[in-house]
């Protein structure tokens, strides 16, 4: 568990910032900390993180009109078009 509860603080703190970005529409910076949380997500493979991280990044891309970009975060959440198990 060496590390582990210091990887789990620094992606809820990217999550905190991300968000805080991404509410008052500066995507370029929520953009940045939601990268840090997917990577921090396949680093510790949570599946269900990296989707959940996915979608975040593609939203803000869309909101930044990359929607090639979207699409690309888009497809890595729903890999195949699976649906997300509920």
């Amino acid at each position: 568990m060496n590390g582990v509860p210091t990887d789990i603080v620094a992606l809820r703190m990217s999550h905190c910032r991300a968000e805080h970005a991404a509410l008052g529409a500066q995507y370029h910076l929520a953009v940045l900390h939601y990268r840090e949380c997917l990577e921090s997500a396949e680093r510790r493979e949570d599946c269900r993180a990296v989707e959940f991280f996915a979608l975040k990044l593609a939203g803000c891309y869309e909101q930044m009109g990359l929607t090639d970009k979207a699409a690309h975060f888009r497809a890595l959440a729903c890999p195949g078009d699976l649906p997300l198990l509920g």
